[in-house]
């Protein structure tokens, strides 16, 4: 799924990061920390998203967020599991 797709406050993980080639997207994101294998979470979504990486905070537009491919975080659904045993 692409970051779009993600739910807030829920972790990520990026697997790849399509650009169709642009090596200057690639490269400003590479720049923010964003990269395969690197944990992501969207914080928030209006129009923007507001994501964070490596403790840092970055307002992301939907066209951007759409070159970033993520999948569940292993840590979220242990997270997930806990919350609902403990209930």
């Amino acid at each position: 799924m692409n970051l779009n797709e993600a739910e807030i406050g829920t972790d990520y993980v990026i697997t790849s990061i399509d650009t169709g080639g642009d090596e200057e997207i690639e490269s400003f994101l590479f720049s923010l920390g964003c990269y395969s294998g690197e944990s992501i979470t969207v914080v928030d979504r209006k129009k923007n998203l507001v994501v964070s990486i490596k403790d840092a905070r970055y307002n992301i537009d939907p066209y951007l967020a759409s070159s970033i491919q993520v999948e569940l975080s292993a840590d979220s659904g242990e997270r997930s599991k806990d919350v609902m045993n403990a209930g």
